[in-house]
């Protein structure tokens, strides 16, 4: 979703506020914006810390400034700076963190992030935004950039299925109607689940897509809870389970009375052979993958 985001970026780039900050990351992707913005580009330097907290700064004195790296190192390295600088103040910060999930594969586990949105929702008005498909990238930024606090947008690989036609974006979005159990997926794991079920009659699967987190900021629809009523629900998210959508929406299920049959989620489940390899292959090893969801659910 690199070149995406670079070209919603240098569409925003006439606001004379903008500021984007990178984390000595982004080569072979960001040159247009950084022509676009010229000294509003700063390399900060493999020095995430320092990086939210000058952010945090600039957006005290009404600037808009974005932070870029790569998901783990912001919201592990510099997650004290993103709790005391940026969101006990409300500031906002737009902070981009790329590869979510086991996106950057066979660089193993230091640069897997696999507990970020469960860990940052701890955070007071902290907005989170999970991008599916590129085609939502445009609208994402247009979101974060008018957030009114801090916003922290997961950037992945957009998984479209063949023939599929992503719909507009929306914080929640049923990809396909079916009478037959209904499963919630995360960010592009909703395209893995979409693929899986593709060529389902009316009687396979219901997949929902959600992009923003945490619940208590972007709840179900209506048109989800009337779905659920007499079914088995499945929550499909490359996260692990503490903290993910799967313990908010069963939380969420029984709060509200959901008339659920079942219960199940899939999640990252770390590294269960002790070895490292590509992002499909973490996903395999989870059963995070068209195959084994076809199984889960036959």
């Amino acid at each position: 979703m690199r070149r995406e985001l670079c070209e919603a970026l240098v569409a925003r780039a006439a606001r004379p506020e903008l500021v984007f900050l990178t984390g000595d990351l982004g080569f072979g992707a960001l040159e247009p914006l950084r022509e676009a913005l010229g000294e509003r580009f700063l390399n900060a330097g493999i020095a995430e810390q320092n990086m939210i907290g000058v952010a945090a700064a600039l957006a005290s004195e009404g600037l808009e400034p974005w932070t870029y790296t790569i998901a783990p190192f912001c919201y592990a390295r510099a997650f004290e700076q993103i709790r005391n600088d940026v969101c006990l103040h409300r500031l906002p910060v737009r902070m981009l963190g790329n590869g979510g999930g086991y996106g950057y594969g066979v660089m193993g586990p230091t640069h897997h992030a696999l507990e970020d949105y469960g860990v940052l929702s701890t955070l007071p008005s902290l907005r989170i935004l999970v991008p599916a498909f590129d085609s939502d990238v445009a609208d994402v930024v247009a979101a974060a950039g008018a957030s009114p606090g801090p916003v922290y947008v997961r950037l992945g690989r957009g998984e479209l299925p063949a023939g599929c036609r992503a719909p507009a974006y929306a914080p929640w979005r049923r990809l396909r109607a079916g009478r037959g159990p209904v499963v919630v997926a995360v960010g592009p794991m909703a395209g893995v689940a979409w693929g899986a079920f593709a060529q389902d009659g009316d009687a396979g699967p219901e997949v929902w897509a959600v992009s923003e987190l945490p619940l208590a900021l972007s709840p179900p629809p209506q048109a989800f809870s009337d779905a659920l009523a007499g079914r088995t629900l499945c929550v499909v998210e490359e996260h692990v389970a503490q903290g993910g959508l799967g313990q908010a929406l069963a939380a969420w299920c029984l709060t509200n009375a959901a008339a659920l049959t079942g219960f199940r989620t899939v999640t990252a489940a770390g590294y269960p052979s002790g070895t490292y390899g590509s992002q499909g292959f973490h996903r395999r090893e989870s059963g995070l993958d068209a195959e084994a969801l076809r199984g889960l659910l036959a």
